[in-house]
C-alpha cells in the first residue's frame, strides 16, 4: 500500500493536547488535485479537536481549501472556497459491524459520526481530512462563465432545450 499524499499519523496513546492543525505543504497539495482531479488547490488546512472514547478517539474540527477546477458547463477553471465541518471517529479494526444487508435501510441521524478504521497505536488523520475534502469537492461546480456559456450553446433552461434541432423536433410534434 502506498503512503498517501496528506499523511498525519496520529499515536492514540497519548492524544496530542489541544487542537491538532493540519496544513498540507504544496506538494502535498499538488498530489491531492491530481487525485481529485482538480487544477489546483491553492491552500489546505484543518483545525481538528481529538478526544479519547475508550478504545476510540471522536475528531471534530472544521476543514477549509481554496480550489480552482473546470466548470462542468465552460470548462474553463475558476477558483472559489470551500468549508467542511469534519465529525469523525477513529475506532480499532474489526469493531466496525460488516457490510450491512443491501435489502435492509439504515438511516443515520446527525450524531452519526464517519467510523475510520485503524490498526496498532496509530491512526491517520491527514487522509481522513483529504477524503473528507474529496467528498467536499462539487464535480459539477459552476464557474462565473457557465450562463454565458449556455447561452452561447442556445441552452435557455435546464427544462426544454433550444436551438435549431430543438425547433426541428418541436414542428414534428405539432
Amino acid at each position: 500500500m502506498s503512503t498517501p499524499e496528506l499523511a498525519r499519523p496520529i499515536r492514540r496513546k497519548p492524544l496530542p493536547a489541544g487542537t491538532v492543525e493540519v496544513v498540507a505543504s504544496e506538494a502535498e497539495r499538488a498530489a491531492l488535485a491530481r487525485r481529485f482531479g482538480v487544477t489546483a488547490i491553492a491552500r489546505l488546512v484543518a483545525r481538528v479537536d481529538l478526544v479519547e472514547q475508550g478504545r476510540a478517539v471522536s475528531a471534530e474540527g472544521t476543514l477549509e481549501a481554496d480550489l480552482v477546477q473546470p466548470c462542468a458547463i465552460s470548462g474553463e477553471d475558476f477558483a472559489h472556497s470551500l468549508r467542511e465541518d469534519l465529525a469523525l471517529r477513529f475506532v480499532p479494526a474489526g469493531t466496525v459491524p460488516a457490510e450491512p444487508d443491501p435489502e435492509i435501510e439504515i438511516e443515520l441521524g446527525g450524531d452519526d459520526l464517519d467510523e475510520i478504521e485503524y490498526q496498532g497505536d496509530t491512526f491517520d488523520l491527514g487522509e481522513a481530512v483529504a477524503q473528507t475534502l474529496a467528498l467536499a469537492i462539487d464535480p459539477y461546480a459552476e464557474g462565473p462563465q457557465a450562463d454565458a456559456a449556455r447561452r452561447e450553446a442556445g441552452i435557455v433552461s435546464d427544462d426544454a432545450p433550444r436551438g435549431p434541432l430543438a425547433d426541428a423536433l418541436a414542428a414534428l410534434k405539432k
